[in-house]
């Protein structure tokens, strides 16, 4: 039974799955197939702070402005313009993701892309008055070479993100009583 549809505005915000996942896959056909689109990312690039800043204003196309900190990644992918979404959604597919688990930035790395996805997929501000655009399904997937999922999900369990498990994927969302 698949807990994650990275086709709609629903959590979780962030998958952790191993390599190769066929739900996964047919899931990005899917989003595609609706006009969404599909970025990937290479963990070699994300090993820095400084890289992760980079690689996703290069990708996903951050205005020239970007602060290069986490703040400015969190506005950045709430806004994320129609030509990187198609108008529909978007899914960042961040392979080989050994390399970032142990990264003193991770769990905040992973905060991070929730709480831009949570903006991103709601059609209201953080005020609770509707915003000018339609809400547009943001998620990212963590593909892992080893995937251990208590490994994974105690790296990335902390009080501001809520954290679910399956056999074949670990879930991150916000949690609630922390964020709204």
């Amino acid at each position: 039974m698949t807990t994650f549809d990275l086709t709609h505005t629903s959590e979780p915000w962030v998958v952790l799955v191993p390599e190769d996942t066929v739900e996964v896959r047919r899931q990005l056909s899917e989003l595609t197939a609706k006009g969404g689109r599909v970025h990937h990312f290479d963990a070699r690039d994300l090993v820095t702070e400084q890289g992760l800043y980079r690689s996703f204003a290069d990708i996903l196309r951050f205005p020239g402005y970007f602060g290069r900190n986490w703040d400015a990644m969190v506005d950045c992918l709430d806004d994320l313009c129609g030509e990187v979404t198609g108008g529909v959604g978007i899914v960042g597919v961040i392979h080989d993701a050994d390399r970032l688990l142990e990264t003193a930035y991770f769990p905040l790395f992973v905060s991070v892309l929730c709480q831009g996805a949570d903006r991103a997929n709601s059609a209201m501000d953080l005020d609770g008055d509707p915003l000018d655009r339609p809400a547009i399904a943001e998620h990212f997937v963590f593909e892992f070479s080893e995937f251990d999922r208590r490994r994974i999900s105690a790296r990335v369990e902390q009080p501001d993100l809520t954290v679910t498990t399956d056999d074949g994927f670990v879930g991150v969302g916000l949690n609630p009583d922390e964020w709204h």
